[in-house]
């Protein structure tokens, strides 16, 4: 019986041993090294494309040297990692943090374009009209958070060398959010919601200046003041299209066949 008993301990001695093994910490290779040795070691992974790795050296400068020369370039680098990581939420947070330690930094003007370029994308599913989407389900929320970040760009820093580029973009975002804007309104008048219709149209001729789809947000507009009974809305309204668009194709195709087939291949206001 004793030696069960010296057996089982010994059993169960190696195992405890065993786990304490399998628990044990992972060495960090980093541990000791100077800022400038992680930051050398950040940008050759940013070069080889190893976002992962050159998000951990620059976070290691963060966070065991905050107040090195390297602190702020790290902090640069890490919203761009993030950023080409797919990580929008992490880059965002850099950015902000960033804006809010160094407002007046030399690469403010990059680091609001870089803000600007994170949720800055062309619309793939330019089909969803013609797919029965409920364009409402596509707020362009992303595309105002872009807009908001280039305008401020191009207003503190009218010199930027990102400042051109920035303008190119807010032309298409303007565009492309007041398109997004009609849309939603041709859905609420499609499916006889006039009110909702009314207030989106409203909303393109109040916010955006000289857009092509302040057209189209007029003529919804006169259709739905016609189905409801609102006769001097509607003409008020008609007044207004037929002075800025005399030969409106609304009054053609109205607005479901507002579109050739080819429309389905070439989206209007693809960015290039």
């Amino acid at each position: 019986m004793k030696r069960l008993y010296k057996g089982s301990l010994i059993i169960l001695s190696t195992a405890i041993l065993a786990g304490c093994g399998m628990f044990k910490s992972e060495v960090d290779e980093t541990k000791g090294w100077a800022p400038a040795k992680l930051y050398d070691s950040a940008r050759e992974s940013v070069r080889d494309g190893e976002w992962k790795a050159a998000r951990r050296y620059l976070g290691a400068i963060q966070g065991r040297h905050p107040y090195s020369p390297y602190a702020q370039q790290a902090l640069i680098d890490l919203a761009y990692v993030n950023w080409k990581d797919d990580d929008i939420d992490q880059s965002r947070a850099a950015i902000d943090r960033f804006l809010a330690l160094y407002p007046n930094h030399p690469n403010t003007d990059y680091m609001l374009y870089l803000k600007g370029m994170l949720t800055f994308t062309p619309p793939s599913s330019f089909l969803s009209s013609y797919t029965g989407q409920d364009p409402s389900e596509r707020d362009p929320k992303g595309l105002r958070q872009s807009y908001q970040a280039f305008k401020e760009l191009v207003d503190r820093y009218p010199e930027s060398r990102y400042a051109n580029d920035a303008r190119l973009r807010l032309t298409w975002l303007v565009s492309t959010i007041a398109d997004s804007e009609a849309n939603i309104a041709q859905y609420y008048y499609t499916r006889h919601g006039y009110i909702a219709a009314i207030n989106r149209a409203q909303g393109v001729l109040r916010d955006f200046s000289g857009v092509t789809a302040a057209e189209k947000a007029l003529y919804i507009m006169m259709k739905s003041y016609e189905a409801l009974d609102m006769t001097q809305e509607a003409a008020d309204t008609k007044r207004i299209l037929d002075h800025n668009f005399p030969d409106s194709k609304y009054y053609t195709y109205g607005i479901e066949g507002e579109r050739s087939w080819t429309d389905f291949f070439t989206p209007k206001s693809w960015f290039k």
